[in-house]
């Protein structure tokens, strides 16, 4: 049991809650930094009484960034948003809040820093979310050189945004949108294999200064993975085909109520040129199999919480075991 204190950004968000619970597994005291820690009192029991101290910072204040990092061995960067508003634009927490944690990390001299970033990162993407991510990972590398990076692929798990939107969708729409025909390829991986990913990144110095691309067992196209959604939750609907720029003109009146009120859309312009690029892991990289880590299949944790969405809810299999 270390009993070492790890500092956490972002750890109320989906990825961050994760990351809580497996650091503290190992027996590490979390620092869970958060925007409105009175809202993520939900974090305290991942951990024993004392173990995950509620921090209240924000990430666009190098004061508030100095004083989340004293007296800590490492830190989890695992602040990002999708689509920024106000303050919390894209470019100040992907990019400029990642720099900001990497140089005070090295300034308060912590031993590790593992920053979250995202499959598809590049600094000269056409969507402005990866090459906000990609600016993020080049001000890490800059501010805290030894620094690991997690590229994780789709996330998926009970708090996702990407399996609960689309099977909420399907309970009030007729169809289901195929944006750009449904091709785009990902590799899901589960949110409970990229915090294990992340917590031993803390506790291995050979990981130092690498990069990892995490995605899980299996490659889908979009469509098979709504046709998944589909069938987990009971429901039939039309898939239908729509033309990147149909999708995007769509977006772009979806993200409208946005910019006034703090709300997310249910489709951005930049989202949908997110979508014109396969989200999957490249050969050679370093993966999920080089920590000793087995990825998790969607077809083994998605259905444990798509159940809520189908019309016999927790009774579905109950139905299924009278058919056969």
């Amino acid at each position: 049991m270390p009993n070492d204190l790890v500092t956490v950004f972002g750890a109320s968000g989906f990825v961050g809650r994760h990351i809580v619970r497996a650091l503290t597994a190992q027996g590490f005291r979390v620092r869970a930094v958060c925007r409105k820690p009175n809202l993520a009192n939900y974090l305290l029991p991942a951990g024993h009484v004392g173990q995950i101290q509620l921090l209240k910072a924000n990430i666009n204040n190098e004061e508030d960034v100095a004083r989340a990092l004293e007296g800590a061995v490492a830190a989890v960067n695992a602040a990002g948003v999708l689509f920024g508003h106000g303050l919390q634009s894209l470019e100040a927490i992907n990019a400029d809040a990642s720099g900001r944690i990497a140089r005070a990390a090295l300034k308060a001299d912590v031993g590790t820093l593992v920053h979250v970033s995202a499959i598809g990162a590049d600094t000269q993407a056409i969507s402005e979310y990866a090459r906000t991510k990609g600016l993020g990972e080049r001000a890490v590398h800059e501010g805290f050189p030894r620094a690991v990076i997690m590229r994780p692929s789709l996330v998926f798990g009970p708090e996702d945004a990407f399996f609960n939107r689309f099977a909420a969708m399907a309970r009030f729409l007729p169809a289901l949108p195929l944006i750009g025909g449904g091709k785009t390829k990902f590799q899901p991986v589960f949110v409970g294999d990229v915090a294990a990913a992340v917590a031993r990144a803390v506790s291995d110095p050979a990981m130092a200064g690498r990069t990892y691309q995490l995605g899980g067992p299996k490659t889908y196209t979009f469509r098979a993975l709504l046709e998944f959604i589909l069938a987990e939750t009971g429901r039939k609907r039309l898939l239908m085909p729509l033309p990147f720029w149909l999708a995007g003109l769509q977006g772009f009146f979806l993200q409208m109520p946005s910019f006034i009120l703090p709300i997310k859309p249910m489709l951005t312009v930049d989202q949908v040129r997110l979508l014109k690029s396969d989200n999957i892991v490249q050969d050679g990289a370093f993966t999920l199999d080089d920590l000793d880590i087995e990825p998790t299949s969607v077809e083994k944790i998605v259905p444990t919480y798509l159940w809520r969405f189908h019309p016999k809810g927790q009774f579905r299999d109950v139905q299924r075991l009278a058919a056969h």
